[in-house]
């Protein structure tokens, strides 16, 4: 593998959630002045990324579609080890719904260039439709496999997905591309510390706007 994709978002603080309004006109969630967080189930499809990359060394790239004020949770994941990340903001991707979030999505894709892995978390917590992986890979036109519960790497056999299906588990092997959503018994994600995070401040963020696109 070369390069891992890594849809990241950031989310409301839980903490905050008491603060949460609602736009009467919009019907989208007023997020000002509410600190944000990464999704928590895309801190495991982070990992997993990762993980890959310590066996076989591929890039991994943050995505995210968030407002520019959004960069220092995108710093955050950039300490875990990621090794770049795109911000993709404009004006007129606000409240945008899942359809268009995954077709946004999945243009950024197409410009970053050729990848083997996108990773998403199964469901994010201010929307919990766990819509959008699944959408991104039909405008991108690749296998997709949600609901995963753990991933096994051999660097000369394909991925070993065990996804969670209703009555208990499935094992299903895999050949990239393809893209996969985590769920939280996938892995723990690692301790951050003060050095990484001190290196994520070197790496780059590139932002892209709807023209770019």
């Amino acid at each position: 593998m070369e390069r891992i994709i890594v849809c990241v978002k950031p989310v409301p603080d839980p903490k905050e959630w008491d603060r949460l309004r609602l736009d009467p006109v919009t019907k989208t969630l007023i997020r000002g002045g509410i600190p944000s967080v990464i999704n928590p189930l895309d801190k495991h499809a982070l990992e997993a990324a990762l993980a890959i990359k310590d066996i076989v060394g591929a890039e991994v790239v943050l995505l995210a579609m968030a407002p520019p004020e959004t960069r220092p949770v995108l710093r955050e994941a950039l300490a875990m080890g990621a090794d770049r990340a795109v911000l993709l903001s404009d004006k007129t991707f606000a409240g945008s719904d899942t359809l268009a979030t995954a077709f946004i999505l999945a243009a950024a894709v197409r410009r970053l260039g050729p990848f083997d892995l996108i990773c998403c978390g199964n469901y994010t917590l201010d929307g919990s439709t766990a819509q959008v992986p699944s959408q991104v890979a039909e405008f991108l036109d690749i296998p997709n496999i949600m609901h995963v519960a753990h991933l096994e790497l051999d660097q000369d056999k394909p991925l070993v997905v065990t996804q969670k299906i209703e009555h208990g588990y499935v094992k299903l092997a895999a050949e990239p591309p393809l893209l996969l959503s985590f769920t939280k018994e996938a892995n723990r994600p690692r301790f951050i510390s003060f050095l990484e995070i001190l290196a994520a401040e070197k790496r780059e963020i590139s932002t892209w706007t709807n023209a770019d696109l």
